[in-house]
This record gives structure tokens, sequence and C-alpha cells, in this order.
């Protein structure tokens, strides 16, 4: 069992042990924060972790520990006599029953009062078609986030079926997560999927009809994604004010009670749940608030995403009655569901959403900005509230539904990139600038990256430099703290045939330093490749990320042994993190390692100041390398990114040269595959537009773009070409 301990604190967590616990805590050094049950271990890290493991264990688990870098020491033991014990030097300072901890010394009982729940007053939204929806597209609970989205991660591991934005424009959010399972070697088509149901307004007026409606909503969703309804499970996550009356105690009482209902109904049990908190603050309250998660499985290439497709289509409203109270016959929304996901996973409907409390008009809104497709109405009855039903987007027609269910054809897809009704239109473009600018200021998602440097990138002819001949060619992958990015790596690597050696940097201690230093130039002795994966090395220190593993390559035995490996015919290459490292080192873009100088390149903080997880498109300048052997000038690829230190920077006169010198391999560039300082093309304002370049040889490259992270079923709300073939080509390069 594992219980993180976040900052600080002494958290002891026993609800699972069968009896007692003892921990001595003058056994535990200062520098770790946290302690937990039994026999073990705390990770150095910022992150510090206690795991128990069986006694007969421990040993080989603290040894497993060291051979990662992860200081491990045994802080506790689980004992039979039911009591938590705690020593500290030699003295006893906790004494105490397992009895009384299963209570948390209070009792287990009050008075509840369900007050009569009321009914959802839904707001009207008056003036005109267009005023009605930019009103919508503006509201606090309709417009984009992605600005938020994108300080994550979205890519890492490279499992991402679905991104968080799809469409072209990657503008369309989409309403479940999907990924694939991160099996060691990526070959699987099996996926989680995971969608969320809440809407704070019904759960104030109702938290009955709340949290049946969360979970109904939830349930919809991976329907609507095309994940597999055989099995499916909810977890739940309340928040409510601080519990003091019966009536504050009945609302709780009244949103449990609608989420069992709604489990029963649809058949979908809740196996767990983060701990409810008070979401109360002096006189301040939150809403009644369950959430419901609901996760299933799927395959990915059942998976669809919200966007429109095309145009033509048509636009279906599909749905269950309500009653006079806003409510709907769960079972009855169940079998529509599942006849809905039918329907996404064999073609009849190609896109599909799960509209709330602003009807078909966000739904609308969401679905066309992605890939800039338009929508015809044959209504203006759109703005009104939409449980228990869907939008789909259908190439031919709706049979699919039967009769009893509500079913109304509402438009029609088109080229024109507006949303029209009769002779009212509003042009996308309008409606984006409602959608997108309203958290502009709080989460920002565009900036002014300056002028685009005038480049001209020369495509010098590929001469193919010295190379030792193999059939197993070796690639050396060093792991620094912070590195997240080995495992996509060394899947990519081997998937091109190279035989792989991790290599594992310990920093606890000088002697566990010096050791990894020898692995590493012994590692490095008896192979072609080095690539250095990306991450946030040393937590992403200040005054550049790749500052440490820069230090430990600069390193008298490591680069000697590099340079060695180069010489006689080897390749280098480092992407995100690992690029900055080498250019740190000098071997970009100069092919050696050189002392810093004013003039040489680096990366520095994206223009925007945070990070930026999305997909870009890049265009190769140049085929002159063994990285690139089997692209071709003038081609264009998608490629995740994913960091907040990505601006390459350099005097104009060293890009320049770089760029007449055939040096530049891979530029950010715009629909049109033109170079581009745009942010939603440059997502961190790089001069020149610069993603990768290479050293004079061509055997060193470097980018930002995780070219790394690819693979079948991801990414499926982008479309594009992902796969540049840089470790196929290097493979080659050796056979």
């Amino acid at each position: 069992r594992c219980n993180d301990f976040g900052a600080g604190g002494v958290s002891v967590a026993i609800g699972e042990l069968a009896d007692g616990l003892t921990i001595e805590l003058d056994k535990v050094p200062k520098k770790y924060m946290g302690l937990d049950s039994t026999e073990l271990a705390i990770s150095e890290s910022q992150e510090r972790m206690a795991v128990v493991v069986e006694k007969k264990d421990a040993e080989e688990f603290i040894a497993l520990c060291a051979a990662e870098g992860v200081a491990a020491v045994e802080v506790a033991r689980v004992t039979d006599d039911n009591r938590l014990v705690m020593w500290f030097k030699g003295q006893k300072a906790v004494d105490i029953s397992r009895a009384f901890i299963d209570t948390n010394g209070a009792d287990k009982h009050t008075s509840v009062r369900v007050e009569k729940q009321r009914v959802y007053n839904e707001k009207t939204i008056e003036g005109s078609f267009r005023e009605k929806l930019l009103a919508v597209a503006s509201d606090l609970n309709v417009c984009s986030q992605r600005g938020l989205a994108e300080t994550f991660d979205s890519t890492v591991g490279a499992n991402t079926v679905l991104m968080p934005f799809g469409g072209k424009y990657q503008l369309t959010p989409t309403q479940a997560m999907a990924a694939k399972f991160p099996v060691t070697d990526g070959r699987t088509e099996t996926c989680s999927v995971m969608s969320y149901g809440f809407d704070p307004y019904i759960s104030e007026a109702s938290p009955y009809w709340g949290s049946y409606n969360a979970v109904a909503a939830s349930y919809a969703k991976l329907a609507a994604a095309g994940a597999d309804m055989t099995e499916c499970w909810m977890s739940f996550q309340e928040y409510f004010e601080r519990l003091k009356t019966e009536s504050s105690w009945g609302k709780p009482m009244a949103a449990l009670l609608g989420a069992l209902d709604a489990q029963v109904d649809f058949g979908s049990a809740a196996i767990g749940g983060k701990d409810s908190m008070s979401g109360s603050f002096e006189k301040i309250h939150v809403p009644p608030t369950l959430i419901s998660f609901a996760v299933a499985t799927g395959k990915a290439g059942d998976i669809v995403s919200p966007e429109f497709k095309r145009r033509g289509s048509g636009v279906w409203r599909v749905g269950v009655e309500r009653d006079e109270n806003g409510l709907f016959d769960g079972k009855k929304y169940r079998e529509l569901c599942l006849i809905v996901n039918e329907a996404v996973k064999n073609g009849s409907a190609i896109s599909a959403y799960v509209p709330g409390r602003f009807g078909a008009a966000q739904a609308l809104i969401d679905m066309a900005l992605g890939n800039g497709i338009g929508v015809k109405l044959a209504t203006d009855d759109i703005f009104a509230p939409e449980y228990g039903s869907f939008i789909l987007e259908c190439p031919d027609n709706a049979d699919f539904v039967p009769d009893g269910f509500k079913k109304e054809l509402i438009g029609e897809t088109v080229g024109a990139p507006e949303i029209s009704f009769g002779n009212a239109s509003v042009p996308l473009s309008e409606t984006y600038d409602a959608y997108g600018r309203t958290l502009s200021e709080i989460f920002p998602s565009d900036c002014d990256n300056g002028r685009l440097l005038e480049l001209d990138c020369a495509d010098r002819p590929y001469v193919k430099p010295f190379g030792v001949k193999t059939a197993h060619p070796t690639a050396v992958i060093p792991v620094f703290p912070g590195t997240n990015c080995e495992y996509e790596t060394e899947r990519r690597l081997k998937y091109a045939g190279f035989e792989t050696k991790p290599v594992i940097v310990r920093t606890g201690s000088a002697d566990a330093l010096q050791s990894s230093i020898r692995d590493f130039t012994d590692a490095i002795s008896a192979s072609e490749v080095l690539f250095i994966p990306g991450g946030f090395s040393n937590g992403d220190e200040p005054d550049g990320s790749g500052k440490f593993i820069a230090a430990f390559l600069r390193n008298a035995e490591c680069a000697k042994a590099v340079e060695s490996m180069l010489s006689r015919g080897g390749l280098a290459g480092g992407i995100c993190n690992g690029f900055q490292a080498l250019l740190r080192t000098g071997l970009l873009p100069y092919g050696r390692f050189t002392e810093p100088t004013e003039d040489m390149p680096s990366l520095t903080h994206n223009v925007i100041g945070r990070h930026v997880s999305r997909i870009v498109r890049v265009r190769v300048e140049t085929s002159a390398s063994p990285w690139l052997r089997n692209v071709r000038a003038g081609e264009v690829y998608c490629v995740p990114v994913s960091h907040g230190e990505g601006r390459f920077v350099a005097p104009e006169r060293v890009i320049k040269q770089l760029a007449a010198d055939g040096q530049i391999i891979t530029r950010y560039v715009d629909l049109s595959g033109e170079p581009t300082m745009e942010m939603d093309y440059d997502p961190n304002g790089s001069y020149g537009a610069i993603e990768g370049i290479m050293s004079p040889d061509g055997r060193i490259f470097g980018k930002m773009g995780h070219a790394e992270r690819i693979g079948k079923g991801l990414y499926k709300n982008v479309a594009g070409c992902y796969d540049m073939k840089l470790f196929e080509s290097a493979y080659d390069f050796f056979n």
C-alpha cells in the first residue's frame, strides 16, 4: 500500500491494516517528510512516498530503490497487538488503540433532514440568434479552457488516443479521456476511457437530481466516445458545506440517494471515491457537489471525438422525454446510450456530443470550431437544456434510433465557417473571439511571438559519413533525475531494431554518482548511439533545464567516451530536455564539446511564459543526416510538444549561418506549410521558427518536438503524418 504525503507533516495510514503498527520516529532522517506503515521506504525526491512490503521482500526492495537512485529506509513494522505505537529516541511517544483510530475519536451517527428538492429554474437567454449564440460561447461554463489544459503534459508516455482538444485547429474539447494502457512494448489497442458529469446549478437546486444527472452524463459521454459499455465503473468526488445541522446533513444524503438510484438504473456501481472535503470558507459554501467519474475500457480503433468531421452530414438531436421536474427515465436513457455507442463504433454516427445546461448551442459551438466546419440549422430551438440527449453527426440519417425516442434533424454541416439559421449567421471567427478570449487573461492561450526571421535554409545533398557496420547497433539512454521520456524513447529505438542500454544516473551520494559515471562510460564504449530523452532534469532547475545533464556529460570521463564513440562512426540525438543538454555542451551545433560563449544557441522560456502541450506541425528543411534519410525536404509532419523552455534563441548572424550551412533540420509551420511565428503553430516563439538543428556532419541532431511519442491509434482527433522515421533511419545507417 502506498501513501503520498505531499509537502510535509507526519501521516500514518493504517485503515487497511488488520492489526497494529509500530513506528520508530528516531529512525527516520529529518529530510524525510512522511511516515506510513511498514517495512519501508521513502523516496528522496521532492514527492515522498511510503510503501508497504512483506518483511521477506524488504531487503530486495531497498536494493532495487538504490539501483534507481531512490533512497529508502525502513520506518515501521506491522504488529498484531491492535495498537499504534510510536517511539522517539527510545521513548514511547504514541500508544493508542486501533478501536480509537477506527472511530477517529468521534461519534458515527447523526440526525438527517432531507428538505424538499427544488426544480432547477432554467435561465432564459434573451436576444437575437447571434446575441444568444455569443452569450453561450462566452459563458464561463462553456468558454475555452485550452490555456489551462495546455499547462499539463497530455502526451507523456505516448499512449494518448484523444488529445484534450481536437480538429485541425485543436479547438474542440473532448468529453472523454482515452489513453492506451502503458504496456512495455506499446503494442496494444486496449485503452482506458474516462469521463465526468456534474452541473453545479442543478445540484444547488436539487442535490438528488444533480447527482443522478452527474452519473447519467458521465455514462453517456463514455458511450459517445465509443468505449466498451459492457462494463463501466464509477468513482465519486464530493464537496459539501460544513455539516452542522440536520438540514445540512440532508444535502449529501440526498446526493448519495440520487447517485445510488442512478447506479441502479445504469447498471454501473461506484467502486470507490476520493475523500469528501468541506467546501466552506467562513460563511461561503460551495453548492452541493457530487462529481461522477465514469471509466471503462475500449479499443483505440473504436474511439471517436466530437468535432465535426465532414461537410454535408446531418446533425441530429436524439433523446428521451423529461417530466415536469426535468427528470428522465434513466433506464430508457441507458438504452439510448447503448444504441448511440453502437452507432459510433460502426460509423453511423461519426461524431457525438452529450449536451447539458446550454443544450445544442454549446454542442454546436464546440463541434464546429475544431475543423472550422459550419452548420446550417433548421431550427433555432437550440438554447434550452438538453439533459438525457445526444447531438450526433450522421453521414446518412439516424434510422438506427428506433421509435420511442425523441429524434430530430436540426441541421446540416456546411463548408461555410459559420453557424446559421434562416437569414442570421454567426461566423466561427466571431464565435471563437467570444469562446476563446473570455479566460485569456487568466489562462492565456495566445501571445505575440514577434517578427519571423526570414531564412534561406540550405538542403545540401546527403553524403553518408563514415559509420560502423553492425547488424545489432546499441543505443545508450541516460536517465537523469526528472527524465520522463525514457520508456517512449527506448520503445521507438527497439521498434527500429536497436538494442538499448538505459543507464540510471544516481545522485544520492558522491559514490553513487561516480558509479553512474562508470556505468555510463562503459555503456558508451560498447555502443553506437547516445540518445538523451526529454523530461525535467533536476526539477527544471533555474537557468536551463538541461544544465545538470550537460554538467554530467562534460565530466572528463563521460566527454572522452562520447567523443570516442562519435569518432568511430557513432551518432547522438536529443529531444526536448536532451536537446537543451546538447546545446549546452556544444555538441550542437558544433559537433564537439565546446566551452560556453555568448554566441552559442540556447533554449529559453516560451514567450507566453508557461508550459505548452499540444500537437504542432514541422517542415523538414534538409535530409542531409543519417537521422533523416527517410524524409525529404519540404515534407510536413505532426509532432507532440510539451515544454516550458523551448524557445530557440541565438544571434541573428548565427542563425543565418546555421541556415546557410544546412544545419536547420525542421521549422514550425502553419496549415499551409509555411514557417510562422504565430503561437498556434510556433508554441514557444523560437527565432526563425526553428524546431530542430543538427551538427555540421549530421551525426548529432536535437529537436523540441517529441518524435518518440508516436504509435498506432494515437492522437486520433488531430489528423496528420507523425512518423519521421528518425530511429529507423539511424538503424539503416549502421546496416
